[in-house]
């Protein structure tokens, strides 16, 4: 138990020093306290994942009662990915944040915090008492507003941060409904209570409960309808906070519905399905809008959309897999989920901080904005290149092999499939197959226009590559994309346990003799020598050359004589064709001059996305609410003399209310004598 004290006791102590510090200290003790975090949590999360559960209870108090904490293979999976991005985020911001020295008193608030959250996400992921939970949930979405509104002096960022925070507290109304539910009727906070409660219910009552518990944590996730706090939240945080938000802070809400599948006990084949369908229509609506964003954060905010639903599509199948018997489904769906979960936080993580990097040179991220900016990022391009081809799916980084197992799982659904299964899978292939093609033509826009050609409006002289130090967390994360794509066997190896918790898989055999693992690797071998093979050609003719002098001239125009940076691509005339084919499904303003003469003056034409379900779901219920409400504008008429009859008028409400009450069963039961 000791150690438990350390883990509160030491970076408590140590937060309250970062106030006292120098600037430049600031930060490296917020690291440092994350790192000590870090080393101990990830070795009992790796021991439950090679071992058994662990599990211990903390005294508590007389509200809460006892506090079990369990350290299961799904936390032990979870911990890790966690921990993996906080490190990564935190050493990134330590060189992201130094332009922001001059704000003492935020930065010690911001490193704060920052170990704060890392602290209860990870709590999070081990606590079983809802009481607790409950608290270090909120905890969770008060840090998070803060590291979003970092940049508070912009009303945009105050905008989005109080959004997420409204919204992070309807999922803490649906957690509250389905734990006081359940405490309700067995006196129990512990989550073992759930599982007791939901199977001595009938099935509907457990469905809803699961239900419950499904929009507090998809709201989290960004599950669409629940998704619209993504867009917003994520542009306006600082770059290392919009990594981790997207590689951890959205998983817990993954986490929460898996662990949600391992305690409520109902139908599982309908839960699949609507777990399906939602995430299906995620996938597909969040690739959608991102393709047309001009912003290149919120372009990678959506596509997190996209991401969480790949992986709910997984959990989905999964889900049908346990309902209707076959192990092998479910056993592709869970670990094609849970690898993803991994592969998202790696890729993602690596855009938002290119993202930064560009920022940081560039002071815009306005893609029509931008271009050319190979020439002057050429380490950041290539990162960038590689977290684009991951998140597309394209082999040989780790994104195939997620999605490859999902397929799998696809593909073995469809050869044992009723006649609804079967018309599910197809769609669902379907689907998955054209949410990969859309992210495609999504990243191949991105990096052309922002990477490729001339810059498109005038850069800052100071505009280059950032130092070599701030690079070192993103290199890390491009080696793990890599070795996922080269290992996945010993991944899935690693995967064999938290699977196993849903389902008596197969993973727990040997993945190598299994014949749809073993394809993996040499299709990887495969890609990988293909590149080996081009980078060695390439090296050779920079030997075969060196001796030669060479010219550097401007990007070529296509043959045009006096090529103009005007003539190029924008963001918006890429996906052009796009934005009409599937128009019905976007909101696009267009905000245009009306040309006048033979030789019209300067114009501008300028495209605005908007999401359509948040006009339908959010704008017009505020719009509709804000004009019932306006009729009584009049009660607000500054009359001290009205106040006070107002008041009056409540106290003989609360007076009559209770008499009329008596009145009317008084009433009743002389009416039942006669």
């Amino acid at each position: 138990m000791s150690f438990i004290w350390a883990f509160i006791l030491i970076p408590f102590a140590g937060m309250l020093l970062i106030p006292f510090l120098k600037v430049n200290w600031k930060g490296i003790l917020a690291f440092l306290l994350v790192l000590f975090n870090v080393l101990i949590s990830s070795y009992f999360a790796w021991q439950s994942l090679i071992g058994d559960e662990m599990s211990f209870i903390l005294p508590g108090s007389f509200v809460t009662g006892p506090i079990p904490i369990r350290i299961d293979a799904l936390s032990g999976w979870f911990m890790l990915i966690i921990n993996l991005v906080f490190l990564t985020g935190g050493f990134y911001g330590l060189f992201y944040m130094k332009v922001y020295r001059n704000q003492s008193q935020n930065l010690s608030l911001h490193g704060i915090v920052f170990v704060f959250q890392h602290a209860a996400i990870l709590a999070i992921c081990v606590i079983q008492n809802s009481f607790v939970f409950l608290i270090v949930w909120e905890i969770l979405a008060l840090t998070s507003f803060l590291l979003i509104i970092f940049e508070h002096e912009h009303i945009s960022t105050i905008k989005a941060g109080i959004n997420y925070l409204i919204q992070a507290h309807f999922s803490l109304i649906f957690l509250m409904i389905g734990f006081i539910w359940v405490a309700s009727r067995t006196d129990s906070y512990d989550f073992q209570a759930i599982s007791s409660f939901s199977s001595s219910v009938p099935e509907p009552v457990s469905l809803l409960l699961f239900l419950s518990f499904f929009i507090a944590f998809g709201i989290k996730a960004g599950f669409v309808p629940f998704h619209t706090w993504l867009p917003y939240a994520h542009p306006a945080a600082p770059s290392h906070i919009s990594g981790m938000m997207s590689g951890v802070i959205i998983k817990i809400g993954i986490f929460g519905i898996l662990r949600m599948l391992l305690v409520v006990k109902t139908d599982l084949t309908t839960i699949g399905y609507i777990i399906l369908v939602i995430s299906l229509i995620s996938g597909l609506y969040g690739v959608m809008l991102a393709i047309i964003q001009h912003n290149l954060k919120k372009l990678l905010a959506y596509h997190s959309i996209e991401n969480i639903g790949i992986i709910g599509i997984g959990i989905g199948i999964g889900c049908i897999g346990i309902g209707s018997g076959n192990q092998i489904l479910a056993a592709f769906g869970f670990a094609g989920a849970l690898l993803h979960t991994l592969n998202h936080s790696l890729f993602k993580s690596l855009l938002f901080y290119t993202a930064g990097n560009i920022y940081q040179a560039t002071h815009t991220l306005e893609i029509e904005k931008l271009g050319g900016l190979i020439k002057k990022m050429p380490q950041t391009t290539v990162l960038f290149l590689m977290a684009a081809i991951a998140i597309c799916g394209i082999p040989p980084f780790n994104g195939f092999i997620s999605e490859f197992i999902i397929f799998t799982g696809l593909y073995n659904w469809l050869s044992d499939a009723s006649l609804v299964s079967l018309l599910a899978a197809v769609t669902t292939t379907a689907g998955l197959a054209l949410i990969g093609g859309l992210a495609m033509l999504c990243f191949t826009k991105a990096f052309g226009v922002v990477f490729l050609g001339s810059p498109r409006s005038d850069l800052p002289s100071s505009c280059k590559e950032v130092p070599f130090l701030q690079l070192i967390p993103l290199y890390i994360i491009a080696g793990m994309i890599i070795l996922i794509g080269l290992f996945p066997l010993a991944f899935i190896e690693v995967l064999s346990k938290p699977v196993g918790l849903f389902t008596a898989t197969i993973l727990q055999t040997n993945p190598t003799q299994i014949e749809v693992f073993s394809v993996l690797q040499p299709i990887n071998l495969a890609v990988w020598s293909t590149v080996v093979l081009i980078i060695g050609l390439l090296l050779f003719r920079k030997y075969a050359l060196k001796h030669r002098s060479g010219s550097f001239g401007p990007t070529w125009g296509c043959g045009y004589v006096s090529p103009n940076t005007k003539q190029q691509y924008t963001a918006g005339s890429f996906v052009r064709t796009y934005s009409k084919l599937f128009a019905p499904f976007l909101s696009i303003g267009k905000h245009e001059d009306e040309i006048h003469g033979v030789f019209p003056p300067k114009v501008k034409y300028h495209t605005s996305p908007y999401d359509k379900i948040e006009k339908w779901l959010i704008d017009s219920p505020l719009k509709y609410n804000k004009s019932f409400m306006g009729r009584f504008v009049f009660l607000n008429n500054g009359k001290l003399q009205f106040y006070i009859l107002y008041g009056v008028l409540f106290i003989l409400a609360v007076i009559s209310i209770p008499v009329i009450y008596q009145s009317l069963n008084s009433f009743i039961r002389f009416l039942k004598l006669l």
